[in-house]
C-alpha cells in the first residue's frame, strides 16, 4: 500500500469514492460543489489537502483534511474532515494507515493536533479510531446556512 498526495489523474477514482462517501453519509452535494473540493485539493487553497491509498496501482481510499491556524496554539492545527475507504478494501488496514500517514506528517512538520469526529454509530470506524486516541466529551453545534 502506498498512502500519497492525490494527482490530478487521480480525480475519476477520487469521484467515485467522494460518491460512496456522500452514500454512507445519506447525503447529496450538487456537482459543483464536489468539482470545487477537487480543485481546491489539487490546488492545495484554503489549507485543504487530500492524501489517497493506492493497493496495486488502484485508489481505493482517501482522507482530506483542512490545515488551520488556533487559537490555543501558535503551532498549525490538522481537521481530519472526510476519510473513506472502499468499501470491497475494508478490515485490511488502511484507514489506519491513512490516520498514521497523518499523525507521521503532524510529527514532522510540527503541527500541534489533529482533529476529526465522526457519528456515534459508526462503530466500524470508531474502533479503528479507539487505536489513536480516544472520543472526548466534547459535543458539536452546527448552524447550516
Amino acid at each position: 500500500m502506498l498512502i500519497r498526495d492525490a494527482v490530478p489523474s487521480d480525480e475519476p477514482s477520487w469521484r467515485q469514492l467522494w460518491a460512496g462517501y456522500l452514500a454512507f453519509y445519506e447525503s447529496e452535494l450538487p456537482d459543483e460543489v464536489t468539482a470545487k473540493t477537487w480543485e481546491r485539493l489539487i490546488r492545495r487553497q484554503d489549507g485543504l489537502f487530500c492524501r489517497v491509498a493506492e493497493t496495486s496501482g488502484e485508489v481505493c481510499g482517501f482522507s482530506l483534511s483542512v490545515l488551520h491556524a488556533g487559537t490555543w496554539t501558535t503551532d498549525p492545527v490538522c481537521y481530519l474532515e472526510d476519510l473513506f475507504v472502499a468499501p470491497e478494501r475494508r478490515g485490511r488496514g488502511i484507514g489506519e494507515a491513512l490516520i498514521r500517514d497523518l499523525v507521521t506528517t503532524a510529527k514532522a512538520k510540527g503541527w500541534s493536533r489533529l482533529y476529526w469526529h465522526t457519528r456515534t454509530s459508526n462503530t466500524a470506524a470508531r474502533s479503528v479510531y479507539d487505536r489513536f486516541t480516544l472520543a472526548d466529551d466534547f459535543v458539536r453545534y452546527r448552524l447550516i446556512f
